[in-house]
């Protein structure tokens, strides 16, 4: 089995896209609609990217099952819990998550630098991948992420400089970076070059855009709510894999 990052980068081969199936609490019949969007959206996009929210009212068959099928239309699929906790407790939750078939988790670097470290190391022993979260794209981002922190020994930075470094330092697969932020996902590209990809959300709905975000640096787009709630997401989902080349 090839590595995440290999993987990714062979299912974006015609879409930078990454599906964010993050349906509202109590939507009725979400597995069936989660199939669905991945077999009438599977062209138009790279990967399903699986919220926390979504994944709590669903069985283990049921989470197999979605996994398996974005696997068989050739996607990659991804864990969206910004895990964050402490050692043994990441580890049990990250092998849990791949022995129900994801090939990837969201990560919060605030757990620190060892604990993040050793997910990777762990990650990467299993071929699955792990995506830091270094800057979200709501607006109330900036009163945390841009934050001034001081670390030992250290000049006076920001929260997400903090993350970004410690991302780089554990070797992850990628970085979160929100859609409405370029100047800061083009200060993360020039840090990171090509050791690891930029994951942008935040596309549409929250005001991010496509051509911008990826101009910017961004290698992957996360859209839900513009797909989701659109008329005719087959349409939409195509105009945003257009506008992302």
């Amino acid at each position: 089995m090839t590595k995440f990052k290999v993987r990714i980068h062979k299912s974006s081969v015609v879409s930078r896209i990454i599906l964010a199936n993050d349906y509202d609490l109590g939507t009725e019949k979400l597995v069936s609609k989660t199939l669905g969007n991945i077999k009438t959206l599977s062209e138009y996009i790279c990967a399903i990217k699986l919220n926390f929210h979504t994944l709590l009212p669903l069985g283990k068959k049921e989470i197999t099952r979605i996994n398996k099928t974005a696997h068989d239309y050739g996607l990659q699929t991804i864990a969206d819990i910004k895990l964050n906790d402490i050692g043994n407790t990441n580890l049990v939750t990250t092998k849990t998550l791949w022995s129900l078939g994801f090939d990837a988790v969201i990560a919060n670097p605030i757990m620190g630098l060892d604990a993040l470290s050793k997910i990777v190391k762990a990650a990467h022993n299993n071929n699955n991948g792990v995506i830091a979260l270094c800057h979200m794209s709501s607006p109330e981002a900036k009163l945390s992420y841009d934050m001034s922190v001081k670390l030992s020994n250290s000049k006076l930075t920001s929260l997400y400089n903090v993350f970004l470094k410690w991302a780089i330092s554990s070797k992850t697969d990628g970085i979160i970076v929100g859609a409405t932020f370029p100047k800061i996902i083009k200060e993360c590209k020039k840090a990171i070059g090509r050791k690891m990809d930029i994951y942008s959300p935040g596309v549409g709905v929250q005001g991010g855009n496509p051509k911008q975000t990826i101009e910017s640096g961004s290698d992957f787009l996360i859209v839900g709510r513009t797909i989701l709630n659109s008329k005719n997401p087959v349409q939409t989902a195509k105009k945003l894999q257009l506008a992302s080349i």
